[in-house]
């Protein structure tokens, strides 16, 4: 049992080579690799999140070095928490790209394999370096998804997108060099341990080290002005690619909360709270240029986008207030918006060949040309209404519901996640209330409300105004994962009790984070737990 800690690591590896080895023409054994490769990821991802009760947090010392030495992997509760929503919309994003879009070019499933080995490692490790180590093969590999296909759009947004990520990966390796420079080690329990003690006249090159590490950090997260490369490449980028590369905006988020609470918690000394108020102040602006965003395109993609920097800029803001009861429920938003976006970045690729059967064209031409007598006397004695399609029903309603769940409206998980993270807020601060309380609330309110606005514009344009004359053709390997992503946020909002318990023990847990130093340190802990 003690392995499960670097199975997902090791599984995705050894089948991204086993592809690799077997080559993409014998695309049937590919396919069956990748299938057994998602089932066992997603069984240890569960496996995982069930033993992340007891013992909280495990540890794996590859070759049983000491920590200080070695190559260290950590599970929590956090850590099983996102294994567990990557294997979700990494099975989603297989399935659907069985239909097609594994032929739209080579080697798409290995590189699939290597993206999920260096999220699931990004997640698992402790220590900086190794951290930046799988940022790269998470990176590396999701170059080759988002260019995945051909044209020209397609590589001019891909290769943007790497530039970005070149000069956000050598601000992490800089951040990484200075901290080891002054502090002289890596592993992020014994960084908390030695940051209380740091010299004064060294604090300050400590905190500007990782504070050039948290902007690539912020730059994945897409936080404003950082998170102009987005939407393009998102709305570029090959549906079941754009879906999993949708959760890489949560790594950023993802290494903030583990970085900055480990680091810069009550216990930091001088350091504590560093840079809260950039993250507070951060997510505020990048939820108002998200909804902009939102407000300002009728490009689907890019609508799928723009809601990315809305969800980022809401969980930065959500982490910059510094509670654990907000953090309780901007983790909650995540599984949610995970899962909300991961399905809509699908859904669109099908929304998109009902508008391109041919209403478009249609109507561009009638406009030009005016109805003909037959169409006039036809339009006189047709009844009112239009008989839909059962399949353009299907598409529709899921479009309703992934509408619902990011405008965040009830009953659903997106509106219980606003309240988990209001709530706290405004129920336990004193009077007057805070006025970053009063931003973050008409924020949230805001950007739902531009939400809502553009997808049912978008929603009116497609399935109604633009209902195609022929129904498209869906297959049931593109419609299944759709519907699995979009059952799994409606068993987030039916289990949301049980969901926001384990959340908000997450959260405790990230705040006091003395269990995982006694976990990865052993008697070496020193620091002294604090109530969260």
């Amino acid at each position: 049992m003690d392995h499960l800690v670097i199975a997902p690591i090791v599984v995705p590896m050894l089948a991204g080579a086993a592809m690799i080895l077997a080559g993409d023409r014998r695309r049937g054994l590919v396919v069956a690799i990748g299938a057994v490769s998602l089932s066992l990821i997603l069984a240890l991802a569960i496996a995982l999140l069930m033993q992340a009760q007891v013992p909280e947090v495990r540890i794996y010392r590859l070759g049983d070095w000491p920590t200080l030495f070695g190559i260290v992997l950590v599970a929590d509760r956090l850590s099983a928490l996102m294994l567990v929503l990557t294997a979700c919309l990494g099975l989603a994003a297989f399935l659907f790209s069985l239909a097609k879009w594994q032929r739209a070019g080579v080697y798409f499933h290995p590189l699939f394999q290597f993206q999920l080995m260096g999220l699931n490692g990004a997640f698992l490790t402790g220590d900086l370096f190794n951290l930046f180590v799988f940022f790269e093969v998470m990176l590396a590999a999701s170059y080759g998804m988002a260019l995945h296909g051909s044209g020209v759009a397609r590589v001019r947004a891909g290769l943007h997108y790497l530039t970005i990520n070149l000069v956000a990966s050598l601000l992490f390796l800089v951040g990484v060099s200075v901290v080891y420079g002054i502090v002289g080690t890596l592993n992020m329990a014994d960084l908390a341990a030695r940051i209380p003690l740091v010299a004064v006249e060294d604090r300050g090159l400590v905190e500007a080290g990782l504070a050039v590490m948290g902007v690539a950090f912020l730059i994945k997260a897409a936080m404003w002005p950082l998170g102009f490369w987005l939407t393009g490449t998102y709305a570029a980028a090959a549906a079941p690619a754009a879906a999993i590369l949708s959760i890489l905006s949560k790594v950023g988020i993802y290494a903030i909360l583990r970085v900055w609470l480990l680091l810069f918690g009550p216990e930091a000394g001088a350091s504590a709270g560093f840079g809260a108020d950039w993250l507070l102040v951060g997510g505020l602006l990048t939820i108002g240029f998200g909804a902009i965003a939102v407000l300002a395109t009728q490009d689907l993609p890019r609508l799928a986008g723009a809601s990315v920097l809305v969800s980022s800029g809401t969980l930065l803001a959500a982490i910059g207030t510094g509670q654990a009861a907000v953090t309780g429920g901007a983790l909650y938003y995540l599984a949610g918006s995970v899962l909300a976006i991961g399905a809509l970045f699908l859904l669109i690729e099908l929304a998109e060949r009902a508008r391109e059967v041919g209403a478009d064209v249609l109507a561009v031409t009638r406009e030009a040309l005016g109805p003909g007598e037959e169409e006039e006397e036809a339009e006189a004695t047709e009844e009112a209404g239009v008989a839909i399609p059962g399949i353009l029903a299907i598409l529709g309603l899921s479009f309703m519901v992934c509408a619902l769940l990011l405008a965040g409206l009830p009953p659903l998980s997106g509106f219980l996640a606003k309240f988990a993270i209001l709530s706290p807020l405004l129920g336990t601060a004193p009077a007057p209330v805070p006025t970053t309380t009063w931003l973050l609330m008409a924020a949230l309110i805001l950007s739902g409300l531009a939400t809502l606005i553009a997808m049912v514009r978008a929603g009116i344009a497609v399935f109604w105004v633009g209902q195609a004359s022929r129904v498209p053709r869906v297959r049931v390997v593109e419609l299944a994962p759709v519907l699995l992503l979009l059952a799994l946020s409606g068993a987030l909002t039916v289990g949301g009790g049980p969901a926001l318990a384990y959340m908000q023990a997450t959260a405790d847990q990230l705040h006091a984070p003395g269990g995982y130093l006694r976990a990865v340190l052993g008697a070496r802990a020193v620091l002294p737990e604090v109530s969260p």
